[in-house]
């Protein structure tokens, strides 16, 4: 299990972005971590998959562990060796080499599967194995997410941690990335799913977390957060109780409060 347990994190020595973040994602589960911009989820994932340093941050209290053994304090290669990977949010591909290359460096701690890898990587991204030889940087963003979830796969990882990889992509794009994590899920890695989009996340996930200025406020099953008034108001944009969505005015206008900020 990939555990983080009552977290702090602080920026540039100052700014306390997590507040006692506590989360696991068991093994071959896949786990929704909602939330609005601003709310701690990638300083969550950086401090789990140890990039915190790169960005004037630190953990000040609490663990990282895996199966029990600490990654508080461990360098992000050694992180990587150990089967967890980072899928950043803006995807971050290399624009300058082509889709093959661009896998061909997420193989770095699994040489000797490249070939193997590479080949499953075209099984769930087809439209990659036909731009194989394709510059990076001329593909569309739906197909930037795609490869950088693919070059996250060539180290066999066991723990796959996606930071909003539906962002700004359309709907029919929506669908095929939540698809591929299914499969990428039923072949055994464990998924943390950082998202905005609460209806994709929670309908594929087994569990849900809700964050909101640097804390957990919500922790419970995917079914039942689907189910609650608050999440079905506040992330889903539905009435309590009804399926139709609220209109622009009926936003803007209603004040009633999440029950955990009352």
């Amino acid at each position: 299990m990939l555990s983080a347990r009552n977290l702090e994190v602080v920026y540039d020595d100052v700014v306390l972005a997590l507040r006692g973040v506590s989360l696991s994602v068991p093994d071959g589960k896949i786990v929704a971590l909602l939330g609005s911009n601003g709310a701690g989820k990638t300083t969550l994932i950086r401090a789990m998959t140890g990039l915190l340093k790169i960005h004037d941050a630190e953990i000040t209290k609490g663990t990282v562990t895996l199966d029990d053994k600490p990654l508080t304090r461990a360098k992000p290669e050694r992180i990587v060796g150990f089967g967890v990977r980072q899928v950043q949010e803006g995807r971050r591909v290399f624009v300058e080499m082509s889709v093959e290359d661009n896998l061909k460096v997420g193989a770095h701690t699994a040489r000797a599967q490249a070939k193997e890898n590479i080949e499953r990587v075209f099984e769930l991204f087809p439209v990659l194995a036909d731009r194989r030889g394709m510059t990076a940087g001329f593909l569309s963003g739906g197909e930037q997410q795609m490869l950088a979830m693919g070059r996250a796969m060539m180290s066999n990882p066991r723990y796959l941690l996606l930071d909003e990889p539906s962002l700004g992509l359309a709907p029919l794009l929506v669908d095929q990335i939540r698809d591929v994590i299914v499969a990428i899920n039923e072949a055994g890695t464990g998924v943390l799913l950082v998202e905005q989009n609460a209806t994709m996340a929670l309908s594929i996930a087994s569990h849900g977390y809700v964050m909101e200025t640097g804390r957990i406020v919500m922790d419970k099953p995917a079914e039942a957060l689907l189910k609650d008034d608050d999440v079905r108001e506040f992330y889903l944009g539905l009435h309590p109780g009804e399926d139709g969505r609220k209109s622009f005015t009926e936003i803007k206008h209603y004040r009633r409060k999440k029950r955990w900020s009352a």
